[in-house]
């Protein structure tokens, strides 16, 4: 009887093995707790950087919009849905790649706000020249086909920015003569939408892949059309 009341009174109480117990669920109840508030922290942080982003972001396209107003009050520039859109008489004249004194002015006044736009995402400004499908009129002598005017209306205009105080290594100039159509090419109306000079933002070449899926969703918020009335090509 001895020997049993031995045995018995070496066994821990139960109510130590129920401290312990609730000691260890105590433990992960706090662990479970620093975790959700480190979240909730992580969470507010994002969120406050989410909200940062977006104000910036606003800010840039207030930026471009008071840039962009005075000419889209006297008609000379549309914006849709983040594209620019410049009458083409206000760039070239028929047959002609010489920019004209209001195009420069135009131009040069958005240079500071496609600036700080693209330098915010660390982007390149593709400059493209479009013509419609009319050949080259015999006896130019300045451009033997659309592919060569294309060009160098897109040069002209890559220049003007680069002029105007845009860094040569923010902008580039690419030509796609009349292959690329906004609309079909029926009459004079149609025609003078495909003549244009286009601007769009693009990533730079060895961007991560985080930057360059943000910059295929900004390049539509700011590709511009310019279309040129009275160009034959």
């Amino acid at each position: 009887m001895s020997e049993i009341d031995d045995e018995l009174s070496h066994e821990p109480p139960i109510w130590a093995i129920f401290g312990d117990l609730m000691t260890g669920l105590v433990g992960v109840f706090v662990l479970i707790l620093v975790w959700a508030l480190g979240f909730q922290l992580e969470l507010a942080q994002n969120l406050k950087q989410e909200i940062q982003k977006r104000e910036a972001e606003q800010q840039r396209r207030v930026a471009l919009e008071q840039a962009l107003a005075d000419p889209l009050a006297q008609g000379r520039v549309t914006l849709r849905d983040g594209r620019i859109g410049i009458s083409g008489s206000v760039l070239f004249a028929l047959n002609s790649s010489e920019l004209q004194p209001e195009g420069r002015e135009l131009l040069s006044s958005l240079v500071k706000p496609l600036t700080m736009y693209l330098g915010e995402r660390d982007q390149l400004l593709m400059v493209s020249g479009f013509t419609d499908d009319l050949p080259i009129q015999k006896g130019n002598l300045h451009y033997q086909d659309n592919w060569e005017l294309s060009a160098q209306r897109a040069l002209t205009v890559t220049r003007a920015l680069i002029e105007a105080g845009m860094a040569p290594d923010w902008v580039f100039a690419a030509a796609f003569g009349d292959q690329q159509p906004v609309v079909p090419n029926v009459d004079n109306a149609s025609r003078s939408q495909n003549r244009r000079v286009e601007m769009a933002p693009v990533p730079r070449a060895g961007a991560s892949q985080n930057s360059n899926s943000s910059a295929a969703t900004d390049t539509s918020e700011l590709a511009s059309d310019t279309s040129e009335r009275h160009s034959s090509g």
